[in-house]
């Protein structure tokens, strides 16, 4: 009994530690020009838009070069099978949808007011498809299996 008025009296200190309350806000004063211009809605197909999207499809065509030049080495494509990247117009369609996808994600984000993460997924599907085509021209052919001799005179 005396352990639970010993904790019932630490508690009445717990109760006096309410946050006090929040101040009233400061009237807004005017925002600088830049923070006006970032903040304030813009059109889906503005020209920063346009040019990051040129850029996932430039990328995107980068992607498609870079992979039939690895397959035409005798590499082995890692993302894909085999199969579907030597089957060319599939393989180009993957590559369209691909950027259609990059651009109704950004859609996505312009219209639920995430603009700075519409104009970051064009920039980041640039920066990975460009990684990869430098790692698909970078790759070496893989080492040819030798033939066998039977002998040194034909035999």
């Amino acid at each position: 009994m005396t352990l639970f008025a010993v904790l019932l009296g630490c508690a009445v200190g717990l109760w006096a530690q309410d946050n006090p309350p929040a101040p009233a806000p400061a009237p807004e004063k005017a925002k600088s020009s830049a923070t006006a211009k970032s903040a304030a809605a813009h059109k889906f197909w503005d020209k920063e838009n346009c040019l990051l999207f040129a850029g996932v499809g430039g990328a995107r065509m980068l992607d498609y070069a870079s992979t039939r030049h690895l397959r035409n080495q005798g590499n082995n494509e890692i993302l894909l099978t085999n199969d579907i990247v030597d089957n060319r117009p599939l393989f180009v369609g993957i590559e369209l949808a691909g950027t259609a996808a990059s651009v109704g994600v950004a859609y996505l984000f312009h219209r639920t007011g995430h603009h700075t993460l519409e104009r970051w997924v064009s920039i980041a599907h640039i920066g990975v498809a460009v990684g990869g085509s430098i790692r698909n021209y970078a790759l070496k052919p893989p080492p040819q299996p030798k033939a066998a001799n039977s002998s040194r005179f034909g035999r």
